[in-house]
């Protein structure tokens, strides 16, 4: 995901220093315009706008507050841009942390991420939203303004994930009546696709119906930690979701019968070992 991210940005005309803990990862952007540095700390010199795109809180704060963290090395008028599926707590602490930050979730899997078809979600002051629009705008096909709150776009972001996962418990459990009814399961997904007409439910329908988990576009045990963050916010807010319960333990059954590296759409193993297929 943000190497597409950062293709995107170079191809907008913007200069980029990048870093990632797997160098090779950063150095196949040299070729295409980008700087490589050694640290997050030396990353962010000299920089306006710093974007992170990583796995989980942990692995921010290290990249944030750790002993090579770009906390300290960040410009005064720099602003930290954060693309992370994280927790709505982590959200608010990074707002909290003494510079200029918004929250920036993008919807879409890496090959999105590389065309350039990202939803954007943003939120922060209404300055530094306008300030940094363009970058925004550079990533993805769409920008939606969630609100004022930088943990107002993780929350959008957690509930989003909430809805995709919801929808491959639920073509799981479809296609495991389908396979016990002797139906085969692509019938049913031309006839959901006339339904729902949308690429999610094509996309994500042909990957279970085929079974296709591996390579992960996005890996299942994911999945599971952004239903514990959904969960969180929720409890957060006093706003209670049954069926997100339902779907965490799903994706917990999953991971404890060693699916946690396969993409999040194997979840449908699920119910098919449940009908005994």
């Amino acid at each position: 995901m943000g190497s597409g991210i950062a293709r995107n940005l170079l191809r907008a005309g913007h200069q980029l220093t990048v870093y990632n803990r797997t160098r090779e990862k950063a150095e196949a952007l040299v070729a295409e315009g980008a700087r490589v540095a050694n640290s997050p700390a030396e990353a962010v010199r000299g920089a306006e706008a710093v974007h992170t795109m990583l796995s989980d809180d942990a692995a921010v704060r290290e990249v944030v507050f750790g002993r090579d963290g770009f906390a300290a090395t960040m410009g005064r008028d720099a602003v930290h841009i954060s693309h992370s599926t994280i927790s709505t707590a982590l959200a608010r602490e990074l707002a909290a942390a003494g510079h200029g930050y918004l929250s920036a979730t993008v919807f879409g899997r890496p090959e999105a991420a590389e065309a350039k078809k990202l939803v954007v979600v943003t939120a922060g002051p209404p300055d530094q939203v306008a300030r940094f629009r363009p970058l925004l705008d550079a990533i993805g096909r769409q920008t939606v303004v969630a609100g004022t709150e930088p943990w107002q776009a993780n929350a959008i972001k957690l509930c989003g994930n909430f809805m995709i996962a919801s929808m491959l418990e639920a073509f799981g459990e479809a296609y495991a009546l389908m396979r016990k009814a002797h139906i085969d399961p692509h019938a049913f997904l031309e006839a959901m696709n006339g339904l729902f007409a949308s690429p999610v439910y094509a996309n994500y329908g042909a990957m279970i119906a085929d079974e296709k988990f591996e390579p992960a576009g996005f890996a299942l045990k994911l999945g599971l930690k952004d239903m514990r963050l959904a969960l969180a916010a929720a409890e957060e807010c006093s706003a209670p979701m049954p069926m997100t319960s339902v779907v965490h333990d799903r994706f917990l059954s999953a991971a404890a019968n060693g699916q946690g590296e396969m993409d999040w759409s194997s979840i449908a193993r699920v119910a098919a070992r449940g009908a005994g297929l």
